[in-house]
């Protein structure tokens, strides 16, 4: 029998408390980086079976951003994550964007994270910049100011090479997510 010491709070799909101040920001502290890498490898790894280890070697050079949310002004937990890396001479790339289910409808988390990305990117020198994003996600983004280069096949699924309009951003506010907005529908 489980106890209350056993839960974590990924066993919990919809949580009765969601905070509404969220922070994104680049990982500075090692629970964040830990955070950081466990949700990649939640969505990525045991989710969506995408990847059988998502670290890799991009990861020694990346700057990893996250979403944390804050409760009464105080960090409690990664709920989002990104990371950019330099390619070579003005070119970036960003990719893992992912996001806690029980965050994907409640916030603008992705938008911020992928605004914060871009913009920080432009901060360090970025002339370019770049993301496989897979199909499925592809408007989204396309909302956001990318454009689609191409459609290829990465690991076995549907994705798209996509580059970011970079005299749209940043396009809102860094650090913050927008005030909360609730989605009473679920996209299907």
């Amino acid at each position: 029998m489980a106890t209350a010491f056993d839960l974590h709070i990924d066993d919990f799909i919809e949580p009765a408390f969601v905070p509404a101040d969220i922070q994104v920001k680049p990982v500075s502290e090692a629970w964040e980086r830990q955070g950081y890498f466990a949700l990649r490898k939640r969505v990525f790894s045991q989710e969506q079976q995408l990847l059988h280890r998502d670290r890799d070697t991009h990861d020694f050079q990346a700057i990893g951003i996250v979403a944390i949310a804050n409760i009464c002004g105080m960090a409690d937990q990664v709920v989002g994550a990104v990371r950019i890396y330099h390619a070579e001479a003005g070119l970036w790339y960003g990719g893992r964007l992912c996001v806690a289910p029980a965050y994907r409808h409640h916030h603008d988390i992705g938008k911020a994270l992928i605004n914060e990305a871009v913009a920080r990117a432009i901060d360090l020198g970025c002339m370019r910049f770049l993301a496989t994003v897979q199909v499925s996600n592809e408007h989204y983004f396309q909302q956001l100011h990318w454009q689609t280069l191409e459609q290829i096949t990465l690991l076995g699924r549907p994705h798209c090479l996509m580059q970011a309009e970079l005299a749209h951003y940043p396009f809102m506010p860094r650090g913050f997510t927008p005030p909360l907005h609730v989605s009473h529908h679920h996209a299907s």
